[in-house]
C-alpha cells in the first residue's frame, strides 16, 4: 500500500480526532461557548474526513485481496469475481482520493453560517433599482429552493419600483458558503422599463453577501453604540408611519451606521439592528482574511473591491456571463428565476482547484 501516499495522513487525522472528542467533553472548554463552538466544528469535519478515509481503505483492501486471487486461485468463476471487484475499486479510488483531497484543505470557517445579503442600486437611475429588484427576486426564488429563510431588515424603494437599497438576512444550512460568490458588481444591459426609444442601457447594482456574526463573535458595548428611533417610511399601513419604531444604531469606535424599520415593534428592530451591527464589526476582521487568500491565490469571493464586475444580464441575447470564470449561458429567464445553481457550483469547482494548487496535497 506503499503507493497510496494519503494512508500516511490517516493515523496523524485519527490522532486529531481522538484529542478534539476528548476535548468538547471538557467542563473549562463548554464554559468557553467561541472555544467550543470551533472545537465542535472541526470534530464534524474530522469526522466526515475519517468515514471518507474508511471507504477508500475498504476500497484499496478490495484491491489487494482481488490481486491475491488471482495470484492464487485457479477456479475461474472466483477468478472472474476478483477482476469485477478490482475494476469498481480501480475506478472508485481515484474519485475518493479526490474526496479526502478536498477535505484536506481547510474551508472557510464561515461558510456554515447564515448571511447578511445587501443589494444596492448602482449606476443607471430608476433602471438600476428595477434591476436591484430583479436581483433580490432571483435570491429570493433561489433562496426558495433551498429551503432557506430571507428576513428583510432595512428597504428603501425606488421611484419606479425595485430598491434602491435591501437588505436582507438569510438563515439555513450553508448559506454563506454558497451565497458568498455573489457578492460584487451585477450589470444590466436591457431596454429600460422608463425608456421610450428602444436603446439598450447598461446598469448595475451591488451585492453584498456578508457571515453573520454569532454573539459570541463580537463584543458589543453599549457605551459605544448610539441609538436613534424615528418614525418608519414605506409601505406597512398607518401604524408604521406614526409610531417611533425604527432603529438606527451608530457604533462610535468605527463609525458604522445600521438601520431596522421593517418590523413595527421597536424591540424587534433593535435586536435585528444589533444582529447587523454586530455582522459588520465581524466583518471589518473577516475582510482581513479575505483580503489575504486574495493576495496568495486567484479567488472566487469578492476581496471588498465594490467596483468588481463579475456578471452581466444582457436581456436582448438571453444571456448571462460570469467573468471571473468566462462562463456565458444562454438561459437568462431561467437564472433571473433563481436557477443560478450551475454558475455557483462551476465557482465553486474553480475555487476548490484554486485551493488544492496552493495546498499542494
Amino acid at each position: 500500500m506503499a503507493e497510496y501516499a494519503l494512508l500516511e495522513k490517516h493515523e496523524s487525522i485519527k490522532h486529531r480526532f481522538e484529542e478534539v472528542q476528548q476535548m468538547i467533553t471538557d467542563p473549562e472548554i463548554i464554559a468557553d461557548m467561541k472555544r467550543y463552538v470551533k472545537l465542535n466544528q472541526e470534530y464534524k469535519s474530522l469526522e466526515k474526513l475519517l468515514a471518507v478515509f474508511k471507504e477508500y481503505k475498504n476500497l484499496i483492501d478490495n484491491l489487494e485481496s482481488g490481486k491475491e486471487m488471482l495470484a492464487e486461485e485457479s477456479d475461474e468463476e472466483l477468478r472472474e469475481m476478483a477482476r469485477e471487484e478490482m475494476e469498481i475499486a480501480e475506478e472508485k479510488i481515484p474519485e475518493k482520493e479526490q474526496e479526502i483531497k478536498m477535505l484536506l484543505v481547510p474551508s472557510d470557517p464561515e461558510d456554515d453560517k447564515n448571511a447578511i445579503l445587501e443589494i444596492r442600486a448602482g449606476t443607471g437611475g430608476d433602471e438600476a433599482s428595477i434591476f436591484a429588484g430583479d436581483l433580490f427576486r432571483m435570491y429570493s426564488k433561489f433562496c426558495e429552493k433551498k429551503g432557506w429563510k430571507m428576513e428583510v431588515t432595512n428597504i428603501n424603494e425606488g421611484t419606479a419600483g425595485g430598491y434602491k437599497e435591501i437588505v436582507t438576512k438569510v438563515s439555513g444550512s450553508g448559506v454563506y458558503g454558497i451565497l458568498k460568490y455573489e457578492s460584487g458588481v451585477h450589470r444590466v444591459q436591457r431596454v429600460p422599463q422608463t425608456e421610450t426609444q428602444g436603446r439598450v442601457h447598461t446598469s448595475a447594482a451591488t451585492v453584498a453577501v456578508l457571515p453573520e456574526a454569532e454573539e459570541f463573535d463580537v463584543e458589543l458595548k453599549e457605551s459605544d453604540i448610539k441609538k436613534d428611533t424615528y418614525c418608519s417610511s414605506g409601505p406597512g399601513g398607518q401604524s408604521v408611519n406614526t409610531t417611533y419604531s425604527a432603529i438606527r444604531l451608530t457604533h462610535i469606535p468605527t463609525g458604522i451606521v445600521v438601520t431596522c424599520q421593517d418590523e413595527k415593534s421597536q424591540l424587534k428592530n433593535l435586536a435585528k439592528a444589533m444582529n447587523e451591527l454586530r455582522t459588520r464589526i465581524y466583518n471589518m476582521e473577516y475582510q482581513k482574511y479575505i483580503d489575504e487568500i486574495s493576495s496568495k491565490r486567484k479567488t472566487m469571493v469578492s476581496t471588498g473591491d465594490r467596483s468588481a464586475k463579475i456578471r452581466t444580464y444582457n436581456w436582448p441575447q438571453g444571456r448571462v456571463t460570469d467573468h471571473r470564470i468566462n462562463l456565458t449561458m444562454y438561459n437568462l429567464q431561467a437564472i433571473i428565476n433563481g436557477d443560478i445553481d450551475e454558475i455557483i457550483e462551476k465557482l465553486m469547482i474553480e475555487e476548490n482547484a484554486q485551493k488544492l494548487k496552493e495546498a499542494e496535497i
